[in-house]
């Protein structure tokens, strides 16, 4: 299935995705896609509603209990902050070796808040 995600204005489409397949998944590679670093979440909108999905969670699926409306949602890339080696320059250059590579796979784990840094 291919599901669109709004990412800076332009709809993209991300292809092969299943009911298996998890936001976390989904963000992942959409920001890896585009080329950048930071925090990303998936948010579902509908008219004025927003929810931000959970890492867990299957958009399909969460598209799915919409139903008849589900083609009026729109999923939209969110990036909700920098990467923890994006800092401003005030507080020094980026974190660097195992310590970066331990944050990265919390984030990756743990929140649809993800930390991409390559």
């Amino acid at each position: 299935m291919e599901l669109k995600v709004w990412v800076d204005g332009i709809q993209r489409v991300v292809c092969g995705v299943t009911e298996a397949t998890t936001c976390q998944e989904v963000v992942i590679a959409l920001a890896q896609a585009i080329g950048r670093t930071g925090r990303y979440t998936l948010v579902e909108k509908w008219r004025d509603t927003e929810r931000h999905l959970a890492p867990h969670e299957s958009p399909v699926a969460s598209l799915n209990t919409w139903g008849q409306y589900a083609g009026d949602v729109q999923l939209i890339l969110l990036r909700t902050g920098p990467s923890l080696t994006e800092r401003p320059p005030s507080e020094g250059p980026p974190l660097r070796g195992p310590e970066r590579g331990l944050h990265r796979q919390k984030f990756l784990h743990l929140s649809c808040n993800v930390d991409l840094t390559y």
